[in-house]
């Protein structure tokens, strides 16, 4: 019986070891957004490149920090956020709320190596930048962050307002 209760937990943590591999690697995106990929967030939908109007350049680098630490949009603008990495090691920013963000931030300490592609997030290597397309068709107060295990720790969080 305890051998097969080893083999159990032996091949669970084989499979999670899989799901959860996260390295530098760059995540491609998931492809075209669709009305079948596009869920709906607190903080909006995945938008299309295309209707993007305005890009918001965000900066990131080694001091755990994004700049600008906060931007503003208006209700349903579809916006291209510009995520550049100025460090030297694998950052990324995640859209969120603050429950949403802290939640997830722990599963990363519990799984540094986890893997994730979700349209409200984009994953970048040092000296590089990524876009990450969104339309932000609900009004609030919302955060991003990294969650690379230890960068959200060490306050490597912003927030972000859409207003009507």
């Amino acid at each position: 019986m305890k051998t097969l209760k080893f083999i159990a937990i032996s091949a669970l943590l084989a499979a999670a070891n899989t799901v959860f591999a996260h390295s530098n690697q760059i995540h491609e995106p998931a492809g075209p957004m669709t009305q079948e990929t596009q869920e709906q967030q607190a903080w909006g939908v995945a938008g299309d490149a295309r209707s993007a109007l305005r890009t918001i350049t965000l900066n990131m680098g080694d001091d755990m920090r994004f700049s600008p630490h906060h931007f503003s949009v208006k209700r349903g603008e579809t916006v291209r956020l510009h995520v550049v990495n100025q460090g030297q090691i694998m950052h990324e920013v995640v859209l969120g709320t603050q429950a949403s963000l802290h939640e997830h931030a722990q599963m990363m300490l519990k799984f540094p190596g986890m893997q994730h592609a979700e349209p409200y997030m984009a994953h970048v290597a040092p000296d590089t930048s990524e876009d990450l397309v969104w339309n932000f068709n609900r009004a609030g107060s919302f955060d991003f962050a990294c969650l690379i295990a230890g960068h959200y720790q060490a306050g490597m969080t912003g927030t972000f307002t859409v207003t009507e």
